[in-house]
């Protein structure tokens, strides 16, 4: 009993104790700031490929031919597989401001401001260190899906 009245007065590995507890708030905050930093440079390299693909719009002329290879340009870059709905490649007339089906139709009405163009979109699917579905905006599978978009103005 002697002995451990000796402990009870014993102020060593206090601090032992206080790194215990705030060690895994710490760990889990460095690993959410590594995951985050992760996630977010994939995106951005996925904007950068979406945009690479639609500078080849300003170096040639805006064609189907031009959209097809912009489709395949953007998912070499962007490092997925080109399928029919990824990436996605849209082209629009807009007169006044609103959209219209045709492409290459001039506006109907006239004097109306025409302004076309094209956008570039990629999805990719992004895989955690620690998936999980409970993480906000994860998939089933605990991943999450990102997209990088881009788009300019031709006319």
């Amino acid at each position: 009993m002697k002995r451990l009245r000796h402990f009870v007065g014993c102020e060593s590995g206090t601090s032992v104790i206080e790194l215990a507890l705030i060690l895994p708030t710490f760990a889990a905050f460095l690993i959410g700031i590594a995951e985050f930093s992760r996630a977010f440079s994939e995106k951005l390299q996925l904007e950068q490929a979406a945009q690479r693909a639609v500078e080849k719009v300003q170096q040639y002329q805006a064609s189907t031919s031009t959209f097809s290879t912009m489709k395949a340009e953007a998912a070499t870059a962007a490092g997925v597989t080109a399928t029919a709905s990824n990436p996605t490649v849209e082209w629009w007339l807009e007169c006044d401001g609103v959209r219209q089906s045709s492409y290459n139709n001039p506006c109907s009405t006239t004097g109306a401001i025409e302004a076309r163009w094209i956008e570039v979109r990629i999805t990719k699917t992004y895989t955690p260190m620690f998936p999980s579905r409970v993480w906000p905006g994860a998939n089933s599978d605990g991943t999450f899906t990102l997209v990088g978009e881009a788009g300019v103005r031709t006319q």
